[in-house]
C-alpha cells in the first residue's frame, strides 16, 4: 500500500472492492488477507493464479508473512484482552457475551 494513507482512505478500506483509490494490486492484496483472514481455506486456485500473475515470488512470500503475522498478532490481542483502537471482528463467529446476563 501507498505510504501516508489519509483517515478517510484508512478507513474505507473494507469497501477495497469497488474504491477506486486502490490500485488492482492493493485489492487483490485485500482480497487474500480478508481470505486468510476469516476463512484460509478460501484460499482457492483461481485466487492464487490471479495472485501470482501481478506479483513475484518474493513479493507473495512478504505478503503471505506479513498477513499471517498480522492476522496472528491481533488474535493475540484479543487473547490478551489488550485495549484496541477499533473493533474488527476476525471471525465468522458471532461475538461472546462472556457472562452478561443483563439481556
Amino acid at each position: 500500500m501507498r505510504q501516508g494513507l489519509d483517515d478517510e482512505l484508512y478507513n474505507s478500506v473494507q469497501n477495497y472492492y469497488d474504491n477506486p483509490h486502490f490500485s488492482p494490486r492493493e485489492r487483490l492484496a485485500a482480497e487474500y488477507a480478508e481470505r486468510f483472514a476469516i476463512d484460509h481455506t478460501a484460499v482457492d486456485d483461481d485466487l492464487w493464479n490471479r495472485l501470482r500473475a501481478n506479483y513475484s515470488d518474493s513479493e507473495l512470500l512478504e505478503l503471505t508473512v506479513t498477513i499471517g503475522f498480522c492476522v496472528g498478532l491481533g488474535r493475540a490481542f484479543q487473547v490478551l484482552d489488550i485495549a484496541r483502537d477499533f473493533d474488527v471482528l476476525w471471525s465468522k463467529e458471532p461475538p461472546h457475551d462472556h457472562g452478561d446476563t443483563s439481556a
